[in-house]
């Protein structure tokens, strides 16, 4: 009987923990409307927002949390603080916030909160707010929230604000009090200095009232084109001076609502396809020439991230010149606009596929950056090489990049959160160069065709679901047949570099053997091919043990299947049935996908140290 009650406590007890293995993992959901008031004058403005949550967690609610952004741009924040501490600040931060003045500086003032019709009791706590509920929020029920706000927009600093440095009026992104999000790791009610986000899915419904002089770009499908003009309609609406017209937009399944306003953009329209506008904005003709030439270039990355990644669902995308170099938001990005057209081109396409791997996936941005940053570079390179033509590998300069922060010690695994890396070059690195590297190192373990399905399918199966580093592992595996936790646990789970070379190569009776030497901490499977003096090349394949099988990849003409080594082994023979003269040259891996740190010992016979000059050049 004891047994039993225990059994039953369990049993009780394990119903409370979300699960996070499954693929339909469960998801929160949120329904805004909000109607804004704005004020050009004292740039304020006073807001409504009535949300409708949903609680499909198993677990009951007894707090909620709103994340304050613009709080973050007073003097003495956290935001602030981080700046004026860590070793390397942001250049565009470093300690203005800390000489803001109070007409200069941001936040967010709650007037009244309700939970269905009842008052609540909350604190604000720096950029969080912290709500106690009238009512427990049980799985499986809904309860609205009603919400009487007031603002101000901070000077730019920042991603978010106004007056920025080419001119644009508004750049209003993390800019209304927004429910943090719970999943099945509890609340992320993270405080913001100014890393990455995560959010819940749901639905907006936005009013803006604004100056008539205003051209804003936004979030989502604007309702009432006809009665705003400015190139949303064919229609020619004529404004009075004083007029405050109202923009609504509706923006269905996203996790943000982003928005921007100025009196001089300019707004195109260019299709992709049937399903989709690409709308543009931007300063006037000062900037028009080099806009019209991004703009096809931006209709061809949706293209070939739709035939690559996955279909984008939505019927519509604006690029925004506001921020302060790039950022993404769902269906837009607010991006630099006074750029040469390859910089333009870059940022535009970089941001764009944000869409893709955060804007449509979701993942938990804060702490996975590099699933998000890493993979959108990693697309980035492939996208940029189909615009701009080269002989150049994509992803070396990637390469390179993670290679140059693992030598210089100040590297931190990719486990380590946003908000807590000791650099912003190790984060940055990490997250754009490590995680670009990451996917294409993956390429070269499973196989790169293989890759291309895995990539298509953690896509489809994982878009509206705020996907984990496991589930993409458990795609990989499934699509590859191999065991992958090991690469996940050494190249995202510890700062272990990878460092293979040739140690000895031996002529043996008519044959030759190899000595390959592990130096670097990492393990990895090799190819290991070898060109000959009659011109054939042959791959070397040698598995890992911990693989529990092979890659089919077919890089190369031939390719000869070793036994595995096992990753404890600090050396590896094997023999090729040819005479050491007749081999021209041995490479590990010349596809240069692994992230070999050190890759001069990876050729046999060894490169000159200098190699010899051509005739005529100059000696500097």
């Amino acid at each position: 009987m004891i047994m039993k009650k225990l059994l039953a406590v369990f049993f009780v007890a394990l119903a409370g923990v979300p699960v996070s293995a499954q693929s339909d993992r469960w998801q929160q959901r949120a329904k805004y409307e909000m109607d804004i008031k704005f004020d050009v004058e004292k740039h304020q403005y006073n807001g409504t927002q009535k949300l409708v949550y949903t609680n499909n967690s198993p677990d009951t609610l007894t707090k909620v949390f709103y994340h304050l952004y613009l709080n973050a741009f007073q003097p003495g924040s956290q935001m602030d603080v981080r700046s004026r501490t860590i070793s390397d600040p942001d250049a565009r931060v470093k300690d203005r916030i800390s000489k803001l003045s109070p007409s200069e500086i941001g936040y967010e003032k709650i007037l009244s909160l309700k939970q269905n019709g009842k008052p609540l009791q909350y604190k604000v706590v720096g950029t969080i707010l912290e709500v106690t509920l009238a009512e427990k929020i049980l799985p499986k029920t809904q309860h609205t929230f009603d919400m009487q706000f007031e603002a101000q927009v901070p000077v730019q600093i920042r991603r978010t604000g106004r007056d920025n440095a080419e001119g644009i009026d508004y750049s209003m992104a993390q800019w209304y009090p927004k429910m943090c999000e719970y999943d099945y790791e509890g609340w992320h009610a993270n405080p913001y200095i100014a890393r990455e986000f995560y959010g819940i899915w749901g639905d907006f419904d936005v009013k803006l009232t604004i100056d008539a002089s205003y051209v804003v770009a936004a979030t989502g499908y604007l309702q009432n084109p006809d009665k705003i003009g400015h190139g949303y309609s064919k229609k020619e609406v004529k404004h009075k001076a004083g007029d405050k017209p109202t923009w609504h937009f509706i923006a269905p399944e996203v996790h943000d609502f982003v928005w921007a306003a100025d009196p001089d953009y300019k707004h195109d329209i260019v299709k992709v396809d049937d399903k989709l506008d690409l709308h543009f904005f931007y300063q006037g003709d000062s900037l028009s020439k080099v806009w019209k030439e991004m703009e096809p270039m931006a209709v061809n990355t949706f293209k070939i991230m739709n035939e690559k990644f996955g279909r984008y669902p939505y019927k519509q995308y604006s690029v925004i010149q506001g921020g302060d170099g790039g950022m993404e938001y769902p269906m837009a990005t607010l991006i630099t606009g006074r750029l040469n057209l390859r910089s333009l081109a870059s940022v535009t396409v970089h941001e764009s596929i944000h869409s893709w791997f955060q804007m449509i996936l979701g993942t938990n941005e804060s702490k996975y950056g590099w699933m998000d940053e890493g993979f959108t570079t990693y697309a980035q390179n492939i996208v940029m090489a189909e615009l701009f033509p080269s002989k150049v590998d994509p992803q070396r300069a990637t390469t390179a990049s993670y290679i140059a922060l693992a030598k210089s010690g100040i590297e931190e695994p990719l486990t380590t959160h946003a908000d807590h890396f000791n650099t912003n070059r190790a984060y940055s690195v990490a997250s754009y160069s490590k995680g670009a590297v990451f996917i294409n190192q993956l390429g070269y373990i499973i196989g790169k065709d293989k890759l291309e399905t895995v990539m298509k399918r953690y896509f489809n199966e994982w878009k509206f679901k705020h996907p984990n580093p496991t589930d993409l592992k458990r795609i990989a595996e499934k699509e590859s047949g191999l065991e992958l936790d090991w690469y996940w646990e050494n190249f995202v789970g510890t700062t272990k570099t990878i460092d293979y070379g040739i140690k000895e190569v031996i002529a043996a009776a008519g044959k030759t053997d190899v000595v390959l030497e592990r130096i670097g901490q990492m393990p990895m499977p090799l190819d290991v091919v070898v060109s000959y003096k009659d011109g054939s090349i042959e791959n070397f394949y040698i598995p890992m043990e911990i693989m529990r099988g092979e890659k089919k990849e077919n890089l190369y003409s031939k390719t000869t299947l070793l036994s595995d080594w096992g990753w404890t082994y600090p050396e590896y023979t094997f023999t090729i049935d040819k005479n050491l003269n007749d081999i021209e040259r041995i490479v590990i891996d010349p596809s240069q996908r692994m992230a070999d740190i050190n890759p001069e010992n990876n050729i046999y016979p060894s490169l000159p140290k200098e190699l010899p000059r051509f005739k005529g050049e100059k000696v500097q």
